[in-house]
């Protein structure tokens, strides 16, 4: 955990690094719904968010398919249902009372078997009066579908809360049962309004602005995909997503359209915001290059570099020169080569002269880069380093 303790301990504690472990780093936000409390956990821990909706949800009172699977269970009752979110849930019932049909909803809930996917479905549930016949304890749709396949569906009737992302499987292996399955759509994924905030952050991650993209439901990845496409941009984020930037999904579900492209993800164990979070905490730090150079440790992160554990933001083009230079680090690195590294730097080498003294500033170590006369630059390694580096 990263929360402070306060208190008289405190003092008695090794001093602490003041940037926190996502400190230097930018992290890409698709998701709709909770973006703030996602983008308030990495921002705690250092990060920069970058937050653009791929999105937006159909308010519930105002969903067809939603009233019309409503009236559907009410004509006929179902034998189970499994309320698979607890927003969702609460939606449903309070979106039912919005059109007159809440308590007619509940009553018809209270004779049937209702499986919750989790604990915070259950406290939903529990919340509105009901009370659910079975939780599985590791909040997973496989082990919902296991008991039932197990109890057996052939006619039974099903209502399973869907939840804007695809449960794989699960409705086709029901049927497949010989059960009747009713889906019930709390809530329809739309693109955004505005397309412009997705179109930055497509551009960020296609120039590796990004250091990371995070994704919390499947609908967002899968829009994020369709709008790079419709750009003819597809293949340049296919490739930025496979070698330079982290694309961390909250679960198994929401990785299946990236997966389908061919793209690795990682995952917290527990498919939450907090983990999720937890796990860029240490998959991040872990990516970043270490470098011994001129007597200290640098550590270069996506904006920022970290010298002997200082945090040290540096300006985009001192990192793109300062990468240039720890693509081969040790060796000279000549002004025309760090020019094209340069963004919009155009013909001038005096471009190059005026990044470089301001990235020294930035670190504060001017002595890190040495000046390779009428050559270019090189990095400082210590001489321990050199070897290893092939300097």
């Amino acid at each position: 955990m990263y929360d402070e303790q306060q208190g008289p301990e405190r003092a008695e504690r090794p001093a602490q690094p003041e940037h926190g472990p996502l400190a230097g780093f930018t992290v890409g936000v698709t998701a709709a719904r909770r973006a703030d409390e996602l983008g308030a956990l990495l921002q705690r821990r250092g990060a920069a968010v970058l937050h653009a909706p791929a999105l937006r949800i159909v308010p519930l009172s105002d969903d067809s398919e939603l009233l019309a699977a409503t009236k559907d269970i009410l004509d006929r009752t179902p034998d189970i249902v499994v309320a698979t979110t607890a927003i969702g849930f609460r939606g449903w019932i309070e979106a039912a009372d919005g059109w007159g049909l809440g308590e007619a909803l509940l009553d018809k809930l209270r004779g049937v078997e209702v499986l919750a996917r989790g604990p915070k479905v259950k406290g939903a549930i529990r919340a509105a009066g009901l009370t659910e016949e079975w939780s599985p304890s590791s909040e997973s749709m496989a082990e919902v579908l296991d008991r039932l396949l197990e109890q057996g569906v052939e006619d039974r009737r099903i209502a399973v809360q869907l939840h804007g992302e695809p449960l794989p499987g699960f409705v086709e292996a029901l049927r497949e049962g010989g059960a009747e399955v009713v889906g019930v759509p709390v809530y329809r994924w739309m693109p955004p309004e505005d397309i412009a905030p997705m179109d930055r952050l497509l551009d960020s991650t296609i120039s590796r602005g990004l250091d990371a993209l995070t994704f919390t439901s499947a609908p967002a990845a899968a829009s994020l995909l369709s709008r790079a496409e419709d750009r003819g941009l597809l293949p340049e984020l296919l490739n930025a997503l496979n070698h330079d930037v982290l694309p961390a999904c909250v679960g198994p579900v929401t990785a299946l359209p990236l997966q389908a492209h061919g793209i690795d993800t990682v995952q917290p164990e527990r498919f939450r915001l907090g983990p999720l979070v937890q796990l860029l905490c240490q998959e991040l730090p872990g990516r970043a290059r270490i470098f011994p150079i001129a007597g200290h440790r640098v550590e270069i992160r996506g904006h920022a570099v970290l010298v002997d554990g200082a945090l040290r933001p540096v300006p985009p083009a001192g990192m793109s020169l300062l990468r240039a230079l720890c693509r081969r680090p040790g060796w000279v690195v000549p002004r025309s080569e760090l020019l094209k590294a340069l963004p919009g730097a155009g013909k001038d080498e005096h471009a190059v002269e005026t990044a470089m003294a301001r990235l020294r500033t930035s670190l504060g170590a001017p002595k890190l880069i040495q000046t390779v006369v009428k050559r270019g630059y090189r990095l400082a390694l210590d001489p321990a380093a050199d070897a290893k580096y092939g300097g």
